[in-house]
């Protein structure tokens, strides 16, 4: 390790040469450190802290509405709203904000019904009715 010197005494130029010094020795540590994380698979640390979580961002259906205000929703993530605290406080259960459940599945079941995904019918049809080899069998017969 260098010997200690006595900064007070030493002039301006020596100063800011030392100061060089302490920044590319600097410099080459962290990346020496670097190639050593980065040879252990610690990509994380590389990027600079905590990773995303996969659902980040994602829009949750809501599972409770203020039944004094119907617009005022909440997904049950997060800090609970201050309409719920209070009626909370008051004496009502969490329960008795929930959202009929079966009112939306039936919803979306019609939805999923009228929106048609995949091949269109005739395309359907075709394949369905093809063996496997190229060769179509009229319907009613097996191959």
């Amino acid at each position: 390790m260098a010997r200690r010197q006595n900064l007070t005494n030493m002039s301006v130029e020596a100063l800011l040469e030392l100061r060089d010094d302490v920044a590319t020795t600097l410099v080459a540590k962290t990346k020496e450190l670097r190639s050593q994380l980065a040879a252990l698979g610690e990509d994380e640390a590389l990027r600079g802290g905590r990773r995303a979580g996969s659902r980040k961002g994602i829009k949750v259906a809501p599972k409770y509405r203020n039944p004094k205000n119907p617009s005022e929703t909440w997904a049950g993530r997060g800090a609970m709203p201050r309409w719920m605290a209070a009626a909370i406080k008051a004496g009502k259960k969490q329960d008795s904000f929930l959202i009929d459940k079966s009112a939306a599945k039936s919803k979306r079941a019609s939805a999923r019904k009228t929106k048609r995904r995949g091949r269109p019918a005739q395309k359907r049809q075709s394949a369905a009715a093809s063996n496997g080899n190229g060769t179509v069998t009229p319907p009613g017969e097996n191959a």
